[in-house]
């Protein structure tokens, strides 16, 4: 059975877990223009809290970590890809993951939000869950249950290493920045 994590809750991953999904979704509430285009992004990042190269920042355009640990999404540009599922999914293979990498913090932006007058608060239902891949059965999910009515992009939970064992952290941490504003701050 699942465990419904609430924000800032955290969860140790089970040691014979190797490969994971972490699945993200959302609908746009209807009515409100453009459509969305939300894209997810994973920061690979070393204990100084910075990538330690250009290939460890996973986003639609690098696709594969350089240690071959994580693949990410498929870029869906109006959120209409999944019914009711996972609008876009990144893979990760923990034992494969560097040991220079220390957190995985999945971040989604929305694009184009301040041309298209667009934040969070016009989306609903958005969770992050975390699936095993062996099994495809769901360990954890958080749902965002605040209203980020201002935020154009939001951390939404982090896998983290201590002592050799992962464990996964819901943050739901909004910002009102793009994309380049989590470059500049992991890179």
């Amino acid at each position: 059975m699942a465990i419904n994590l609430s924000k800032g809750e955290r969860v140790s991953l089970s040691k014979g877990l190797s490969k994971i999904k972490i699945g993200l979704g959302w609908d746009p509430n209807d009515g409100t223009g453009a459509d969305f285009d939300l894209d997810a992004s994973a920061f690979m990042v070393g204990s100084n809290g910075k990538i330690p190269q250009d290939g460890y920042f996973i986003f639609y355009n690098n696709k594969f970590s350089p240690d071959g640990a994580v693949e990410g999404a498929d870029d869906d540009q109006t959120g209409g890809a999944s019914d009711g599922g996972d609008d876009e999914e990144i893979t990760v293979e923990l034992n494969k993951v560097s040991q220079e990498i220390t957190e995985i913090i999945v971040v989604v932006t929305i694009h184009e939000h301040a041309q298209r007058n667009q934040n969070f608060g016009q989306v609903r239902n958005s969770y992050i869950r975390v699936v095993d891949q062996a099994t495809n059965e769901e360990i954890m999910k958080y749902e965002l249950d605040e209203d980020y009515s201002i935020e154009s992009s939001i951390e939404f939970g982090r896998l983290y290493r201590r002592n050799n064992e992962w464990k996964f952290e819901a943050m739901g941490k909004g910002y009102k920045e793009d994309l380049g504003y989590f470059l500049s701050k992991y890179n």
